[in-house]
């Protein structure tokens, strides 16, 4: 877990279209990152 206030650790994810956004490319703007359960997945 990253706590308050630290630097997130450099990451590369896939954006909707399946294009590789990576973490330091956005260095100087506002990022927010969402996680959501699996689509149809109980609970």
């Amino acid at each position: 877990m990253i706590e308050e206030g630290k630097r997130a650790p450099a990451w590369t994810l896939p954006n909707q279209d399946g294009e590789a956004v990576r973490l330091t490319a956005l260095r100087g703007h506002w990022v927010v990152l969402y996680f959501y359960p699996k689509d149809d997945t109980p609970g």
